[in-house]
């Protein structure tokens, strides 16, 4: 406790505490909203990590920090900060100019997305609304909290806001630097502080395994050339009795949509994701066709698959069960 008091009663470090706490920022952003150099800055993000107050992760040539999720140095922090003056001259300015840049971010996101925009549009008139899609994966994933879940593929970062009250921990991966800047624009203008955007490679991703309740991949394999290697490795990341939820096209035939929108697989029969889930370890225990109606334009059947990771599952004497208990508790 005194370590994290150290690290954490200082100035700029408090001020660094602050900003962190509210979403991910790179070295070159903080030095933008402090006004001070990044040697000086990156002193003070090296105390802080050093007493597990912060995470750091890589993004290309870019390193990301934010307020870490847990612990009981981040609790204490945590604490000091919600006792803090909200009408500190310097905090304040300092929100101010962190709002600037989360415009400027947002801004620049919304450019790249209005460029594509079309091009979705299109593919989203070939199957049943966005909306019931996602109103029947939340029937399927159900209402219970889950300490940890894991989005590949994020894109947009919709299912993290989709899902944002019933887990605690929210992570969103994507190879798409684009798509990353597209997702953390939407967090910040939806409040989310408590999801983190990734970028990574769906093969191999940069992340500790047995680790998330619930994993979703939406819209994403009929995309990859290997998909049930994509599946393998969001199962490696499911905790015991953890659940993996896939949202993708049921078999068709337009052609056209491997040559115009790079579409590898045109769609996964029941049996075919099955398979690939039992040789991933995992159960299928739902699978829901949504069937577009009479519309000739929607021609395309989007099916979700729910499985679930067959180790033992959690339980009270376990440290999985331990944080989803505490969780329960919470909400």
């Amino acid at each position: 406790m005194v370590d994290v008091l150290k690290a954490a009663g200082e100035p700029t470090r408090m001020r660094l505490l602050a900003l962190l706490a509210a979403g991910d920022l790179t070295v070159t952003d903080l030095t933008e909203i402090l006004g001070q150099s990044q040697p000086r800055i990156s002193r003070h993000l090296k105390l802080l990590s050093e007493v597990a107050l912060i995470d750091r992760y890589q993004e290309g040539a870019w390193a990301y920090f934010r307020l870490k999720g847990e612990g009981a140095g981040v609790a204490l922090v945590r604490d000091l900060l919600s006792a803090s003056d909200v009408a500190d001259a310097v905090l304040v300015r300092d929100g101010e100019r962190l709002a600037a840049l989360k415009q400027a971010r947002s801004e620049k996101a919304q450019d790249y997305f209005s460029r594509n925009a079309s091009e979705w549009d299109e593919l989203r008139r070939l199957h049943v609304s966005e909306a019931d899609v996602e109103a029947a994966l939340k029937t399927v994933v159900g209402t219970d909290p889950v300490d940890g879940l894991l989005d590949l593929g994020t894109g947009t970062g919709r299912i993290l806001q989709l899902f944002e009250g019933i887990y605690r921990r929210g992570v969103g991966v994507d190879a798409s630097r684009d798509m990353l800047a597209v997702a953390r624009a939407n967090l910040d203008r939806a409040g989310i502080t408590k999801a983190s955007i990734r970028h990574g490679d769906i093969f191999n991703l940069p992340l500790d395994g047995r680790q998330f309740d619930l994993v979703t991949i939406h819209q994403v394999l009929h995309f990859l050339q290997q998909p049930e290697a994509a599946i393998a490795e969001a199962a490696r990341m499911l905790a015991p009795g953890g659940r993996l939820a896939i949202i993708d096209l049921a078999p068709h035939t337009l052609e056209y949509l491997r040559d115009e929108h790079a579409h590898m697989r045109l769609g996964f029969s029941r049996q075919t994701m099955a398979d690939w889930l039992e040789k991933a370890g995992l159960t299928v225990e739902e699978t829901v066709d949504l069937t577009p109606d009479t519309d000739r334009d929607r021609q395309l059947t989007v099916t979700i698959w729910l499985a679930r990771d067959q180790r033992q599952a959690a339980t009270a004497d376990t440290p999985e069960g331990k944080r989803a208990l505490t969780y329960a508790g919470r909400t």
